[in-house]
C-alpha cells in the first residue's frame, strides 16, 4: 500500500521528535553512585572509590568511618598508640606545663565575680570611676622614666594601662593638715612602697589589686582614701537618715574588722577637731549588739566596716543599703574570694545598684585568685611589692624539731629568747587551750582567742595583750589575719599550719613597719612532706638557715626547676598545682559536700 509524500513527511518528524525525547537506560549501581555524589556535594562527604581501586586514603576512611570494619575497642587503641607517639616526642617540662594548663582551666570554670543584676542584664563596666583627685602638678609632669625609677627603687611592680604616678611623701597626696597631724601622732613619717603607689591609684579612682608583705602599711592604703572620698561626699551633700553608706571595707575576721575600724575613727577624730564634719562609720561583726550603733543607723552612715555574715543579715534586713556606695575593699582578699567566701562576696555585691570602685589586698594572692578576681574589676592596677606569698625579709625565721609529746614543755624554753609580748599559734582550739592552761600553771601572763570563744573573751584577750597588761597571747589562725601588733618581737608556731600561706600571715604578725623580730616554728613528724618542702623553698627564698632536717628531705620538683613560680593555686614553692594540698582538700570537700546531699562548698575561715 503506498503512502502520499505528505503522510511520509509527518512519520519521518514524528520518529525525529521521539529520538529528542529519548533517554537511555542507565543500571542501578551508576545510579546509586550519582545519587551518593550529589549527596556528598551537599555535606562535603568524600566520595568512596570504585572497586577494584584500592587507595590510602579510602582505607583510612573506611579505618575511621562510623560504618569501618574495624571495632571501636582497636580504634581506641589505635588513638592511644598515636598519643603515645606524640608524647614520646615532647619533653617532661613541656608535659608539665600542658597538665598545669589543664587543671588551672578546670579550676577557673566558675562564675564570674559580678553581682547577679549584672551577670542577668549583661552589664559590663568599661571605664573606671572618675575621682575629683589629680596628683600635683609637678608630679603629673616628670618624665616617666622618674616614675620607672621610683617603682625601681621601691621594687614596685605595676601592670595596669593608664598607671597613676607614685608619690613619695603624703604633703604630695593633697591629704589635709588633720590627716598629716593624725600620720605624725602614729609615727608615719613617709609612706611606705604600697602606699607610695597604692595611694595613688585609689586616690584615682582605679580598681586596684594590692599585694605587699606582712606588716608594710596595706590597711592605711585603702582606709586613708575611703575616709576622704567619706568627708568630699558630706561636705558637698550631707546624708540624711537612711542614707550611706558611701564606702564599705569587708574583712575575714572580728578582730581585723574592729582594728580597721578603730583605726578609721582616730582618723575622724583628727578631723572633727581641725572643724571638718564628723564622719559616721558602722562596726557591723557577730557577737556585738547593734543596738548600741542604733544612733549611727539612724542619721546615716558614711563608712561600713564588717565581716561578710554581719553584713549579708543586715542587708537582707533592709537595715541600710548600698544605693550610694561607690568603694568596696575585701582585706585578706584571698581569704574572701577563696572556698567558703565566694558566694557571700558575690551577694554582698549584688546588693550595689551602680559601678563601684572595688580594691582587694593581701600578702598572699596566688595567681589563680588574680586572674579570677579581674572578672570584678574595671582596667585594674595591680600593685606588687615583693613576690605574693613571699614572707617578711624583716623575720628571722627560725625552724626547730621538737618531738610531739615535748612541744609543750620546750614552749618555756623558746619564751626567753626574747622579751615579751610574745604570740603563740596553735592549728585547733583544744591546743590552745591547752597551752593557755599550761602557761597560767607556770606563772605566765597568758590570755587566748580562738573562735570557739564569745566576743567577750576575744576582745578581752586582745584589748589585754596590746596595753600589755598580759605577756602572751595564745591563738588559733584568727589572729593571723591583719592584726598589728607593732611591738611583738617573737612569734611561736607551736605546729606548722597545714597551708603555707597560713604560715606567712602567721609569722607575719612580728617585724612589723620596719622593724625585726624572730620566728620559731616547731616541725616533726606530724608534718606532712608537703608543706615542709614548701617551708624549705620559703626559707631558702628570704635567705634563711634550713635545718638539716629539711635540707635531707627529697625534693620533687628539681627535675622542673626550670619553671619559675611554685604552685599557681595556692603559690607554694615546693610543689606544682598537680600536687597541691590545698586543691586537693577543696575538691574532698566537694565531693563530701555532694555525697552528703549539699550543693556546693561549706563556709571554710569566715566569721559572721
Amino acid at each position: 500500500m503506498s503512502t502520499s509524500p505528505q503522510k511520509r513527511k509527518a512519520d519521518d518528524l514524528d520518529i525525529e521528535l521521539d529520538l529528542d525525547e529519548y533517554v537511555p537506560y542507565v543500571p542501578i549501581k551508576q545510579r546509586r553512585e550519582a545519587k551518593f555524589q550529589k549527596l556528598a556535594s551537599q555535606r562535603n562527604i568524600p566520595e568512596p572509590q570504585k572497586e577494584n581501586e584500592p587507595d590510602d586514603e579510602t582505607e583510612e576512611l573506611v579505618r575511621a568511618g562510623p560504618k569501618a570494619n574495624i571495632s571501636l575497642i582497636d580504634q581506641a587503641v589505635e588513638v592511644k598508640k598515636q598519643k603515645l607517639i606524640e608524647d614520646s616526642s615532647k619533653t617532661d617540662i613541656e608535659k608539665k606545663l600542658e597538665e598545669e594548663k589543664a587543671i588551672m582551666e578546670a579550676v577557673a570554670q566558675r562564675k564570674l565575680l559580678a553581682s547577679v543584676q549584672e551577670l542577668a542584664k549583661g552589664i559590663i563596666y568599661t571605664e573606671p570611676m572618675k575621682t575629683t583627685w589629680r596628683p600635683p602638678r609637678h608630679i603629673r609632669e616628670r618624665a616617666q622614666a622618674d616614675h620607672d625609677a621610683i617603682r625601681q627603687r621601691y621594687h614596685i611592680l605595676v601592670e595596669g594601662e593608664d598607671t597613676p604616678p607614685p608619690i613619695k611623701h603624703f604633703r604630695d597626696m593633697k591629704f589635709p593638715s588633720a590627716i598629716l597631724k593624725y600620720l605624725k601622732y602614729k609615727g608615719i613619717h613617709r609612706p611606705t612602697p604600697i602606699q607610695v603607689q597604692g595611694l595613688p591609684v585609689v586616690l584615682a579612682g582605679r580598681d586596684m589589686i594590692g599585694i605587699a608583705f606582712t606588716g608594710s602599711g596595706k590597711t592605711l592604703a585603702f582606709s586613708l582614701p575611703l575616709v576622704m572620698f567619706a568627708l568630699e561626699e558630706e561636705c558637698k551633700f550631707p546624708l540624711i537618715r537612711g542614707e550611706g553608706p558611701i564606702g564599705m571595707i569587708v574583712c575575714p575576721s572580728r578582730e581585723l574588722a574592729r582594728q580597721t575600724y578603730e583605726g578609721i575613727s582616730s582618723m575622724i577624730d583628727f578631723l572633727v577637731r581641725d572643724g571638718y564634719p564628723k564622719l559616721r562609720h558602722l562596726l557591723c561583726i557577730g557577737g556585738i549588739s547593734m543596738s548600741d550603733q542604733q544612733n549611727v543607723l539612724s542619721e546615716g552612715i558614711h563608712i561600713v566596716v564588717a565581716t561578710p555574715g554581719r553584713l549579708m543579715d543586715m542587708l537582707e534586713k533592709k537595715k541600710f543599703n548600698l544605693d550610694l556606695c561607690k568603694y568596696l575593699c575585701l582585706d585578706e582578699a584571698d581569704r574572701m574570694i577563696d572556698m567558703g567566701f565566694e558566694d557571700d562576696v558575690r551577694n554582698i555585691m549584688s546588693y550595689f545598684t551602680s559601678q563601684r570602685q572595688t580594691l582587694l589586698y593581701s600578702a598572699t594572692m596566688p595567681k589563680k585568685i588574680q586572674d579570677f578576681a579581674r572578672s570584678a574589676l574595671v582596667k585594674p592596677v595591680i600593685v606588687n611589692v615583693g613576690r605574693a606569698g613571699a614572707a617578711n625579709l624583716d623575720v628571722i625565721q627560725e625552724v626547730e624539731y621538737v618531738k610531739q609529746e615535748a612541744k609543750i614543755v620546750y614552749l618555756l624554753e623558746c619564751l626567753q629568747k626574747t622579751p615579751p609580748p610574745v604570740l603563740i599559734f596553735a592549728e585547733n582550739k583544744n591546743d590552745v587551750d591547752d597551752i593557755h592552761e599550761y602557761l597560767l600553771v607556770k606563772g605566765v601572763e597568758a590570755v587566748a582567742i580562738h573562735g570557739g570563744k564569745s566576743q567577750e573573751e576575744r576582745e578581752f584577750a586582745i584589748r589585754a595583750f596590746k596595753e600589755y597588761k598580759k605577756d602572751v597571747l595564745v591563738a588559733s589562725d584568727v589572729a593571723s589575719k591583719g592584726l598589728d601588733f607593732p611591738d611583738i618581737q617573737h612569734v611561736i608556731n607551736y605546729d606548722m599550719p597545714k597551708e603555707i600561706e597560713n604560715y606567712v600571715h602567721r609569722i607575719g604578725r612580728t617585724g612589723r613597719s620596719g622593724k625585726t623580730g624572730v620566728a620559731t616554728t616547731f616541725i616533726n613528724m606530724n608534718c606532712s612532706e608537703q608543706i615542709l618542702l614548701d617551708l624549705k623553698h620559703l626559707l631558702r627564698e628570704a635567705k634563711q638557715r634550713v635545718p638539716p632536717v629539711l635540707e635531707a628531705l627529697e625534693d620533687p620538683t628539681e627535675k622542673f626547676k626550670d619553671l619559675s613560680g611554685g604552685c599557681m593555686f595556692c603559690g607554694g614553692l615546693g610543689h606544682r598545682i598537680s600536687e597541691c594540698p590545698k586543691l586537693d582538700a577543696q575538691r574532698r570537700q566537694q565531693l563530701g559536700n555532694i555525697s552528703r546531699g549539699g550543693g556546693g562548698a561549706e563556709r571554710g575561715g569566715g566569721e559572721y
